[in-house]
């Protein structure tokens, strides 16, 4: 997925959250809805993860130096597992402890018209930041469905943005639909208890964020399609007897690094030799853009260690 269109997709939802932020905050103070003030604190954890976001996508621009030979790529992973664990300490938790003390110390709410004015605009906000994500992630995932691209993904920005706007309209609708029956049924504890079930939301949303991001950070392969190509082209060269190893890591959402053990042909000279690594380094550049460094290691025998996993290392 291009940088372009993440940048824009974050400094969308940005801009959504700052100004839906801005809206909740001010209807909760005229109202004292606890479901609103969860939400504006919601709303306003978003802006500082966009924000984050944003970071973590610049510094991760930096070019490699002597401290950091493979580059920041890796800088956006960091920051998207950053902004999950916002999401459930911030965001969740002050939620749930709000919706927790409204609960065991209820009192009526204010007249909602404002809250339902908020609403709606911060649901059309929301709608259109999401809508910007969505059609984003749509232009990579080709076929697969959402929950496969989403684990084939290695970039967390667009997806990110994708679950938390997600995450935002559901706890709009518990907030609409909180303000609603507690004023028309005079029941203000269940202005508390939709400011848990937002909480609750977030901490779910959080824990996915946090368990894709984990995997990113840790190092990913290339996905085992792209593996298999880069062994095919191996094999296909009559100078190369054999694969031993395809072992392939994202330093970045469009920077992977690869490194390959292959058996080569006992009759090639050394010039010969270095000149089949060159040629077979360009061919794979060539069909997958995202390599960036190619490491070849000349090895005899079969596989090494690691070995092939469901065909995604070898």
């Amino acid at each position: 997925m291009a940088a372009s269109g993440s940048t824009r997709v974050v400094l969308a939802a940005l801009a959504g959250n700052l100004l839906i932020a801005i809206s909740k905050f001010g209807a909760a103070a005229h109202t004292g809805s606890s479901a609103m003030l969860s939400e504006s604190i919601h709303s306003l954890v978003d802006t500082g993860n966009q924000w984050l976001l944003l970071y973590g996508m610049r510094r991760a621009k930096q070019p490699p130096d002597a401290t950091h030979p493979f580059g920041y790529g890796m800088e956006v992973y960091f920051w998207t597992f950053v902004v999950s664990i916002l999401v459930f300490a911030l965001g969740a938790g002050i939620s749930i402890y709000e919706g927790i003390d409204r609960i065991t110390h209820p009192h009526p709410v204010g007249d909602p018209t404002i809250n339902y004015v908020v609403l709606g605009v911060a649901m059309l906000f929301e709608a259109t930041a999401w809508w910007v994500a969505y059609r984003e992630f749509n232009r990579s995932r080709g076929t697969l469905s959402l929950l496969a691209a989403v684990r084939r993904s290695k970039d967390p920005t667009v997806f990110t943005v994708l679950f938390e706007d997600s995450a935002a309209m559901l706890g709009l609708l518990v907030a609409f639909l909180a303000v609603w029956t507690a004023h028309n049924f005079d029941m203000p504890i269940l202005d508390g208890i939709a400011s848990v079930l937002i909480g609750l939301i977030l901490a779910v949303t959080a824990a996915v964020l946090a368990y894709e991001s984990k995997g990113l950070l840790i190092g990913e392969a290339a996905h085992p399609e792209e593996v298999e190509m880069i062994r095919k082209l191996a094999i296909a060269d009559p100078r190369i007897d054999g694969v031993n190893a395809v072992l392939t890591m994202h330093m970045g959402p469009d920077d992977v690094l690869l490194n390959l053990s292959l058996d080569f042909a006992d009759h090639l000279s050394a010039g010969e030799l270095e000149q089949t690594i060159v040629e077979l380094s360009e061919r794979i550049r060539a069909n997958n853009r995202q390599i960036k460094r190619v490491f070849i290691e000349a090895r005899e025998g079969g596989p090494i260690t690691p070995h092939v996993v469901n065909g995604e290392i070898g």
